[in-house]
């Protein structure tokens, strides 16, 4: 992918958003794409880069990104995010903290962050606090927020979403993203895979509540689920037709979340049930799981709950239940999901991923307070439930 895809701008312009959305100016999805960083920045006249990695993806790319901004006459500047009491780094208060501090420190006027979803989110708000932008350079095809424009954030232990700054580019080295860790790459694919149920979970809060909802939007975003779920094997293979497919798809989940103005095409029930598993470990001191790697979990413990229902229940009539009906098709079985997460190299199951029972029933009964505005089939559930 070298740009916006006509599809995605396509949308964007009938939606009358083609001025107001922005874009990233640059995506830039190929081998040698860390080349570009350097350009891009002398290009755009930026005068004091802050670098913004942590150990690992210092390794990763980080380092050769500040070699090559020495190298073309800028001067040193890099903040390596400190892990907490746990080992990881997280984006809370105390790490978002760390990177203003540096930005005043410098007087950088862009950061260029090296990293996958974590450190963006801290740099993401940072960069929108302090009025610079910031330069993506992914270094795991693990999460599909590459484009956002909010920040998930740790605020005393809660998970909150933030307004924050989207990336002025992105520039994603499929040399390094081969290189990732393998669970890492696993994860990006489990987060694509959870479309299967929020793409459902979106449908299902427009026909019950009126949610405002977009077909060609919904469309971006089944198509480069369909993509993934086509090249599951060349994935976890990590070749590079497989992380193209998966990279690209990520960031066109991403656009298409931009376009729509909300994260409702790519984040549904399987989402907050990651969040809720989140701050329980967070809560009990436990290191943390993987995003994508709980939500592809996740999206198939709820498609096992989904399924099992009977959807007419949930309908006003008879036109609103047949569009539930076909929009349920959709949704592979629980069997399916968890094969085809195999497949990619994740953990198929809560025992692999570390999830126990009493905590999954738990998020069941309670994850959809998370986001109470939105009107998932699993807060229906719910709902229903308390009302007998």
């Amino acid at each position: 992918m070298n740009g916006i895809p006509d599809k995605v701008a396509a949308a964007a312009a009938r939606l009358g958003k083609e001025h107001s959305v922005g874009f990233p100016e640059a995506i830039d999805v190929e081998a040698g794409a860390l080349k570009r960083v350097a350009p891009f920045v002398a290009e755009r006249g930026f005068k004091r880069p802050l670098v913004v990695a942590d150990e690992r993806t210092f390794r990763a790319a980080g380092e050769a990104v500040l070699a090559d901004l020495a190298g073309a006459g800028y001067r040193e500047a890099l903040t390596l995010v400190l892990p907490n009491a746990q080992g990881d780094v997280v984006a809370d208060e105390a790490s978002i903290v760390q990177v203003i501090l540096d930005i005043q420190k410098y007087a950088a006027d862009a950061i260029v962050v090296a990293g996958s979803g974590t450190l963006h989110d801290i740099s993401r708000y940072a960069a929108y606090t302090t009025g610079i932008p910031f330069i993506s350079v992914p270094t795991a095809a693990s999460v599909d927020g590459f484009t956002s424009k909010g920040a998930p954030i740790l605020v005393r232990g809660e998970k909150i979403t933030v307004p924050a700054t989207g990336p002025a580019a992105i520039f994603a080295d499929l040399d390094v993203l081969r290189q990732a860790p393998a669970a890492l790459t696993a994860a990006g694919f489990g987060d694509m895979l959870g479309k299967c149920t929020s793409l459902f979970d979106w449908k299902f809060g427009s026909v019950t509540a009126g949610e405002p909802y977009d077909e060609a939007v919904a469309d971006i975003t089944e198509q480069a689920l369909r993509a993934c779920i086509e090249h599951a094997e060349a994935i976890g293979r990590r070749t590079e037709e497989g992380i193209r497919v998966l990279m690209n798809a990520l960031i066109e989940s991403g656009l298409a979340m931009l376009v729509f103005g909300q994260s409702h095409p790519a984040s549904g029930a399987e989402h907050h049930l990651s969040h809720y598993w989140e701050m329980e470990y967070i809560r009990t001191g436990k290191r943390q799981l993987l995003h994508g790697a709980k939500v592809g979990v996740a999206c198939a413990e709820i498609a096992g709950l989904y399924l099992g229902l009977r959807i007419e229940d949930y309908a006003k009539d008879e036109a609103a239940a047949q569009m539930l009906r076909d929009a349920l098709r959709r949704i592979p079985s629980p069997d399916s999901l968890r094969g085809l997460l195999d497949k990619a190299g994740g953990p198929a199951t809560l025992e692999r991923l570390g999830v126990d029972g009493e905590l999954l029933n738990r998020s069941l009964r309670e994850a959809h307070r998370i986001r109470p505005n939105r009107h998932t089939l699993l807060r229906a559930y719910n709902e229903s439930r308390e009302s007998c």
